[in-house]
């Protein structure tokens, strides 16, 4: 029997996954907060503001009602920006804690005034039992996904039952779901990979090439490193899809929303101006700040990141970007602030890592 889901918020991402979704075989309500765009998804199986010209499932539904979407749901899922994740969770609260249904973040975000992550933020509103949540990350672009280029992800949970069941949900054949329990370090991984994406926009904005944007990009998984193993994370996930995976998809990419607005930042626009351009929330941009202020908690330096919030407060000109030429140490080592507890940097450790996932013939990449 295929499974009942529920898919809350009708963005790219969110009606991309309510499509790998369907295409695996569950059975896929959609809740979009515009009752047009619900209607279209419904009736002329399309969302052509945000996927035009992709074809979705006939047997994809979709309501304004959410009620209605909620009802009788083996499993939910949730793609709305962070910023509005409290807002929206609260009148659910009701609904969602007399079932026992798995809660899945498809966001990739922190709460600006709490630091909380997005998984933090579904237990503390709902008041669920952690167990019930998990977390999906990974390189995912929508565009890309929607259009059935096959891709990888990985859904995380504290319990691994509840993500192995998820994986079994939200797999098909262009779309495959590792799991992992490491909630902490999937989360963050998707969350930094955006400050990252930023800083390697502004540089592409500017003119500057691939040895720039080479850079920061590995300095940037450096700096992902030592701040989510600071919070508990596991050093692995960030080698893996959720992490690096992630860092080089949103990096490179034109589809990227926070490449694009680091880019149009790079160009000489103000951060207003490129908040007003863009037609979807790019969430590193609103990241920044708390993420500086846990990484300040935890002693951890962030230096793209911290050049990134110059740029975005106009205080650095964006030609002078250059986080990754930073060190205070007069003989700096690559290697991450953690290395000493976790056997040497972060390029050492990724090498070590594909050495081992090739040298079994891949067997271990179940495992992410």
């Amino acid at each position: 029997m295929s499974a009942r889901v529920a898919v809350l918020g009708a963005g790219s991402w969110g009606t991309t996954f309510g499509k790998i979704l369907a295409d695996g075989g569950a059975d896929v309500i959609m809740w979009a907060r515009r009752p047009d765009m619900a209607r279209e998804i419904d009736e002329a199986k399309r969302n052509s503001r945000y996927l035009p010209g992709i074809n979705l499932p006939r047997s994809m539904r979709a309501t304004h009602d959410i009620t209605r979407a909620l009802d009788g749901v083996d499993e939910v899922y949730l793609s709305v920006p962070s910023k509005s994740a409290r807002e929206t969770l609260k009148p659910l609260r009701t609904m969602l804690s007399r079932t026992d249904a798995p809660i899945v973040s498809l966001m990739k975000g922190v709460e600006k005034q709490t630091g909380l992550r997005m998984s933090q933020v579904i237990e503390e509103v709902i008041g669920c039992d952690r167990s019930r949540i998990a977390v999906i990350s990974g390189p995912n672009l929508a565009r890309e996904i929607a259009e059935e280029q096959p891709t990888a992800a990985v859904v995380s949970a504290h319990a691994a039952d509840t993500a192995a069941r998820l994986a079994l949900t939200a797999s098909n054949g262009y779309f495959r779901t590792f799991v992992n329990t490491d909630v902490a370090g999937t989360e963050f991984a998707g969350v930094l990979k955006n400050l990252i994406a930023v800083a390697t926009g502004i540089v592409d904005g500017v003119g500057y090439g691939e040895n720039t944007k080479a850079s920061i990009i590995t300095r940037g998984l450096v700096e992902m490193t030592d701040f989510a193993v600071a919070y508990g994370a596991q050093y692995e996930t960030m080698q893996g899809l959720a992490g690096l995976g992630d860092l080089i998809a949103t990096c490179q990419s034109p589809l990227s929303r926070n490449n694009t607005a680091g880019r149009l930042l790079g160009q000489g626009y103000t951060l207003d101006d490129v908040v007003a351009h863009m037609e979807q929330t790019a969430e590193g941009l609103s990241s920044v700040a708390p993420i500086l202020q846990l990484a300040q908690a935890k002693d951890v330096d962030m230096p793209i990141v911290k050049q990134v919030k110059m740029v975005l407060d106009g205080t650095m000109e964006p030609r002078d970007i250059a986080p990754h030429l930073t060190t205070d140490d007069d003989t700096p080592q690559e290697e991450t602030q953690h290395a000493a507890s976790n056997g040497g940097g972060a390029l050492r450790r990724a090498v070590e890592r594909a050495r081992d996932l090739f040298g079994d013939g891949g067997g271990r990449a179940r495992r992410n």
